[in-house]
């Protein structure tokens, strides 16, 4: 019997008959790859014996069993109390970015508590994980390890008698399944083995950890439908060059979304930050001109960041516009409000915008910081000692209140920050209204 094929997006999932140059689900170009399907076996209808009736779910028996802890008080509650019996859990990240590390030590974590974790590698021998585990002081007698690419052994080891508590794939994206052609890492591959793996610890009742590759934009490598497969989806960034590392919640069916978790990488491997309050603007110069404090909120920890700004006479045709840790588009937005509605004028400068310590992030309130730091960059003049910011401007040059307002600002004072910049949501506040206003509050 012939074997059909089919063509699968590999950003979307989306599947079409025959090869286009763009998917017709999701618009982007060059992203369908060749899937075998196999034949379909009978002529339809409803197979013989199966007898499909609906339950009640009042009825149905609560799952038995617990969250357990991993250990680490701040993740249990980013997780909603730790490795759900069950749970899937799918962690992204850059290469080098901590995954593997992170990883190994939670395993010893709860190797040291008495529960068996298995670390599953794909990528890696026994030697380099025990030299690894050694270095990172999570060797343990509990703490077992499988160095293998195929898929069924640990859907064996999930199903068997005695399945452990936690296995940890690293990662999905080296391990091959004989139900699915193709290469490893390839759309068809990761679907299969994640649909496989899923299946077999839900049935288990075992936690479930698998670590994920990202795409140069950042994603998640391989078909959308993964992520919507497991229960949690993790992220962890930064930048390489700085010891921080922020563990992100993208998804998460058994707690808190929107929520972060702040480490630094040491020499014994990945430690929490406990109060990463002013954790991020490190030895700050506030003498220097182009620096401003911002009160910005990360998921519902508020974070004291600082904003850099440097506009300097431009010998380009077409001055530059430089932006790190910033939205460009938004850099490029306020600057055209602050040359429209100030009269700034800023043409024949270049621009360039940071966040200290190699933080990226997209929160609002950093906009009026962000016009703070051009401003005091363009006057060469150092913005109020102890300063801090936060608000959104919009096209008219108004200053507009952002969300989490009251959790910015008893933030700011628990830290004895003043001045206070902000735009006033409510009638007792005493805020800012429009640029002309701040600046005037700035400079005089």
């Amino acid at each position: 019997m012939k074997i059909r094929q089919r063509y699968v997006c590999s950003e979307c999932g989306g599947v079409s008959p025959s090869w286009r140059g763009q998917c017709p689900r999701c618009g982007k170009w060059n992203t369908l790859s060749p899937q075998a399907v196999a034949p379909a076996a009978g002529h339809g209808g409803v197979p013989a014996g199966l007898d499909v009736r609906p339950a009640s779910l009042a009825a149905h028996p609560d799952e038995g069993g617990a969250a357990a802890p991993t250990g680490l008080a701040d993740l249990d509650r980013m997780l909603g109390g730790g490795l759900a019996p069950g749970g899937a859990i799918l962690l992204g990240g850059e290469p080098g970015i901590g995954k593997s590390t992170l990883l190994l030590q939670l395993a010893g974590r709860l190797a040291a508590s008495g529960r068996t974790p298995v670390y599953f590698s794909g990528e890696e021998s026994l030697t380099q994980l025990k030299s690894r585990a050694a270095r990172l002081g999570c060797l343990h007698e509990g703490l077992l390890a499988v160095s293998s690419t195929d898929a069924s052994a640990a859907v064996s080891l999930l199903s068997g008698s005695t399945p452990p508590d936690l296995v940890i794939v690293d990662s999905v994206q080296t391990m091959h399944s004989p139900a699915a052609e193709g290469a490893c890492g390839s759309v068809g591959q990761v679907r299969a083995v994640s649909s496989e793996l899923v299946e077999a610890a839900k049935r288990s009742g075992t936690a479930l950890i698998l670590v994920g590759h990202v795409t140069k934009d950042g994603q998640i490598a391989g078909p959308k439908i993964m992520e919507h497969m497991v229960d949690t989806v993790l992220y962890l960034e930064g930048e390489r060059r700085h010891v921080f590392r922020i563990l992100r919640v993208l998804k998460n069916r058994f707690g808190p979304t929107d929520e972060l978790l702040v480490f630094e990488m040491r020499e014994k491997g990945l430690a929490v930050v406990p109060d990463p309050s002013t954790f991020f603007l490190g030895e700050r110069d506030a003498g220097l001109s182009g620096s401003a404090v911002v009160m910005a909120v990360e998921g519902q920890r508020p974070l004291a960041v600082e904003v850099q700004a440097l506009a300097a006479h431009s010998y380009l045709g077409i001055p530059r516009r430089t932006a790190l840790g910033v939205d460009q588009g938004r850099l490029h937005l306020l600057l055209a409000v602050l040359e429209k509605r100030l009269g700034v004028r800023l043409g024949q400068f270049d621009i360039y915008a940071k966040l200290g310590g190699g933080l990226s992030m997209r929160d609002p309130g950093l906009d009026l910081g962000l016009a703070a730091a051009v401003l005091s960059s363009f006057h060469d003049r150092p913005l109020p000692p102890g300063a801090v910011f936060w608000g959104e401007v919009d096209l008219g040059g108004r200053i507009r209140p952002v969300s989490g307002h009251g959790m910015r600002l008893k933030q700011a004072k628990r830290l004895g920050y003043g001045p206070l910049f902000f735009s006033s949501p409510g009638k007792g506040d005493q805020g800012l209204s429009d640029l002309s206003a701040f600046r005037d509050a700035l400079f005089g």
